[in-house]
């Protein structure tokens, strides 16, 4: 029997779980509140805090990892690599610890994390999917200034996860289909998948795209550059990750008390909510016209999609767009478990963290 212990933190969580031959047989999912994460001025500066709280996790629970097989953990920040199931080496760590791929990301403890659990407990060390998988079209990359490209972070674990499910359901195959995914929980990414990769996305972690509860989002350059953010580029980084979006607007990135405030006729929690939304609808949009017009199916996941109001209103917006399917909450844990068992059990070779990166620039630039 192999024992698998899977580590994925989020901007507003962590969610660890113990599989045994692939079933799941105990999980937990951590919130971390806005206030705790803003003591901190660094993801990295975390590390120690979400570790602490896991060991509390595994001791009340009475979870023992002696003896596991494999520890597996979300990627991130590393430089851009290509989809696959990925043995954590030290260079992978020390490139994730400095954010080499330029993007800071919760999901950047994922292998520091899992590297101190597999000093304490042993176990081979496994990543899938990081959020910097680099599977950009050309024209994707372009911005207006020459020599910069556009940067990856996405939430591409459980969007392939997502996809892959999708697809089996409908008796097809992921690399045959073309779908637009939007993964909608602490961060929001929405990406146009033409057979089996991902071609466009914006960078969730990288202030694109819509705002959620924890990221500003898209923000005009002269607008920014106007702001007090343009004098403090640390606290522009932080609200990039943790401090922007629902958490600037109105004080918490709790869902629940957003939809409370709303209840009780608070106008702007009102306004921010619909406004995130809209936000989402517009690039769910812009993905239909990266694929022409020939998306097969519209595929809505992650926390947040609980929601009716969310759900609702994509529907409102985009359901001329393609049918649109809902998966609450994530397959990531899943994913994580199933790639460091098909490594373990040798059905698949775990691909070696090279750190060059998938993309460096055009010739002719």
């Amino acid at each position: 029997m192999y024992r698998v212990f899977v580590i994925n933190p989020g901007s507003t969580s962590t969610k660890v779980a113990l599989f045994e031959d692939g079933g799941n047989v105990w999980e937990k999912k951590i919130f971390h509140e806005s206030e705790e994460l803003a003591a901190y001025s660094s993801v990295n500066g975390q590390l120690d805090y979400r570790y602490g709280i896991i060991c509390r996790t595994l001791e009340e629970d009475g979870i023992d990892l002696t003896g596991i097989d494999a520890i597996a953990c979300r990627g991130g920040s590393s430089c851009t690599v290509e989809s696959g199931v990925y043995r954590v080496g030290e260079k992978l760590i020390e490139d994730t610890r400095n954010a080499a791929g330029g993007s800071e990301h919760a999901s950047m403890l994922g292998v520091q994390l899992g590297e101190m659990f597999r000093k304490r407990f042993g176990g081979q060390l496994f990543t899938r999917d990081p959020i910097v998988v680099d599977e950009y079209s050309d024209l994707a990359r372009m911005t207006g200034i020459k020599g910069l490209y556009r940067s990856i972070s996405s939430h591409a674990l459980n969007q392939k996860a997502v996809a892959r499910r999708y697809a089996a359901e409908t008796g097809r195959r992921y690399e045959d289909m073309d779908l637009i995914v939007a993964h909608i929980d602490g961060g929001i990414t929405v990406a146009a998948h033409k057979h089996g990769r991902m071609v466009d996305c914006n960078s969730g972690a990288g202030g694109d795209g819509p705002y959620t509860p924890s990221r500003i989002g898209s923000t005009g350059v002269a607008d920014l550059v106007r702001s007090d953010l343009i004098r403090d580029p640390e606290r522009a980084y932080h609200m990039c990750n943790t401090g922007g979006g629902l958490t600037d607007l109105l004080g918490t990135n709790d869902a629940d008390q957003v939809l409370r405030m709303i209840e009780n006729g608070d106008a702007a929690a009102e306004r921010a909510w619909n406004g995130m939304i809209y936000q989402i609808c517009k690039q769910i949009g812009a993905m239909a016209a990266v694929l022409e017009g020939r998306a097969e199916a519209i595929l809505l996941t992650g926390g947040l999609v609980r929601y009716g109001s969310i759900t609702e209103g994509i529907r409102r917006s985009c359901g001329w767009i393609a049918p649109i399917h809902v998966y609450p909450g994530e397959a990531e844990m899943e994913a994580l478990a199933d790639g460091a068992l098909e490594a373990l059990k040798g059905e698949i070779e775990p691909r070696e963290y090279t750190g060059v990166p998938v993309f460096s620039g055009f010739a002719d630039q």
